[in-house]
C-alpha cells in the first residue's frame, strides 16, 4: 500500500504518545504532530492535522492515550476520565460525531472489560491499541471488497473522477486495477482549502504506481465535457438511509454536471443507520478565513469576507450507487444492506 495507507503513517499510540502525520502540509513537507494527551488528539482532529480516514484511527489512538494518562487512576475516576475522552474525541468535528462515537465507544468498552479482569491503566492503554489495528484491519478486509466492486463499475483503461481523498476505497481500487492489468488514469479535483485532492488523492495514486492529473476546481464540468470521463465516485463522511450523501464541499457540484453528462456518480462506503434521514445531520461550518487564504497565504483584502462549510448534500437523484463490501445498492434500497 502507499505511504499514505500504511497505519503508522495515519496516527499511532506509542510510549504515552500520539504521533499524527500532519495532513495540511503532506507531500510538501512529511511531519507529524506529537500528542502528550487526548486532549491534544481531539484538537488536533479539529485542526485538520488528519482527515478524511484519518480522525476515526487518531480518535482510537487518542483512547489508548487516554488510558495511559489515567494509568494511576481509581476505578471510579479512571472511568470517569476515559467517558470524557471518549465524548471529547468523539464530537471533536460535529458532522461526523456519531460516525467517531461508535470508534470511541468500542475502545470504551475494551476498557471497561479489561477493568472488570483486573487489568491497570498502562495494559489497558496496550489493550485499546491492539484493538484499534484488530479494527483497522478488519477496515482494510472489508474496503478491500469495495474497491473490488468499484473497479468492476470502470471500463479497462478507464477515466476515474474523483472528489477529496477517498482514503482505503482509493488504494484498494488500484490493487483490484492492479490485479486485472491495470490501466485506470485519474483527474482529481483539488478541492479547496486544504487541496486534499490534490496533496493526499493524486500523491497516493502517484506513490502507487497510476497516473493522476489534478485540476481546480471550477473545472469537472469542462473536463466531463472533453475529456470523456468515465465514472465521478467519492467516498462520503455520511450515507444517510434515505439515500443523501454527505461528504466534501464540492461533492454535490461535481454530481450534477455528472448528471448533466451521463457520467454514472458512485458514492463509497456503509449506509449509516444513525442517520434514517437527511434531516439527521449537520453541516459542520468551519473558519471563514480558510477561504481568504492559500496554503497560508492571504489573497483577499482586509475586511473581504468568507464562508466555509466544510461539507454539502449530494441527493439520492444525482447517484448511481452505493458501492458497499455487500455489492452496489441504489439509493432507495439500502436497508437492503443491513437485511
Amino acid at each position: 500500500m502507499g505511504f499514505l495507507l500504511r497505519y503508522e503513517n495515519v496516527a499511532w499510540y506509542e510510549n504515552g504518545r500520539v504521533r499524527i502525520l500532519d495532513r495540511r502540509i503532506y507531500p510538501v513537507g512529511v511531519e507529524f504532530v506529537v500528542c502528550e494527551s487526548y486532549v491534544d488528539v481531539a484538537a488536533a482532529i479539529g485542526d485538520m492535522v488528519t482527515q478524511s480516514g484519518g480522525p476515526p484511527t487518531a480518535a482510537g489512538m487518542g483512547m489508548a492515550l487516554a488510558a495511559y494518562e489515567g494509568r494511576d487512576l481509581g476505578e471510579r475516576d479512571f472511568l470517569a476520565h476515559m467517558e470524557g475522552a471518549a465524548y471529547a474525541l468523539a464530537h471533536a468535528r460535529p458532522t461526523t460525531a456519531a460516525n467517531m462515537a461508535v470508534i470511541t465507544a468500542r475502545s470504551l468498552g475494551v476498557a471497561k472489560a479489561a477493568l472488570e479482569a483486573g487489568e491497570s491503566g498502562a495494559a489497558i492503554a496496550d489493550l485499546i491499541f491492539e484493538d484499534v489495528i484488530d479494527r483497522l484491519n478488519a477496515h482494510y478486509a472489508r474496503y478491500e471488497s469495495i474497491g473490488r466492486h468499484l473497479c468492476g463499475l470502470i471500463p479497462k483503461n478507464g477515466i476515474v473522477m474523483t472528489q477529496c481523498y477517498g482514503e482505503t476505497v482509493l488504494g484498494m481500487l488500484l490493487r483490484a486495477d492492479r490485479a486485472r492489468g491495470g490501466g485506470l488514469r485519474f483527474i482529481c479535483p483539488e478541492t479547496r482549502p486544504y487541496y486534499q485532492g490534490a496533496r493526499l488523492t493524486a500523491s497516493l495514486i502517484h506513490d502507487m504506481g497510476y497516473d493522476a492529473t489534478v485540476i481546480t476546481d471550477n473545472m469537472p464540468a469542462h473536463i466531463m465535457a472533453r475529456r470523456g470521463v468515465d465514472i465521478f465516485t467519492s467516498a462520503a463522511d455520511i450515507i444517510c438511509m434515505d439515500g443523501h450523501i454527505i461528504n466534501k464541499i464540492g461533492t454535490f457540484q461535481i454530481a450534477l454536471a455528472a448528471k448533466y453528462h451521463e457520467i454514472p456518480y458512485f458514492a463509497t462506503g456503509t449506509p449509516n443507520r444513525h442517520h434514517p434521514t437527511i434531516s439527521t445531520t449537520h453541516i459542520e461550518e468551519r473558519y471563514p478565513a480558510l477561504v481568504l487564504e492559500s496554503m497560508g497565504r492571504p489573497h483577499t483584502l482586509p475586511g473581504v469576507k468568507g464562508y466555509y462549510p466544510a461539507f454539502d448534500t449530494t441527493p439520492p437523484a444525482l447517484c448511481a450507487g452505493i458501492v458497499t463490501d455487500k455489492g452496489v445498492f441504489q439509493t432507495n434500497e439500502l436497508d437492503k444492506y443491513y437485511s
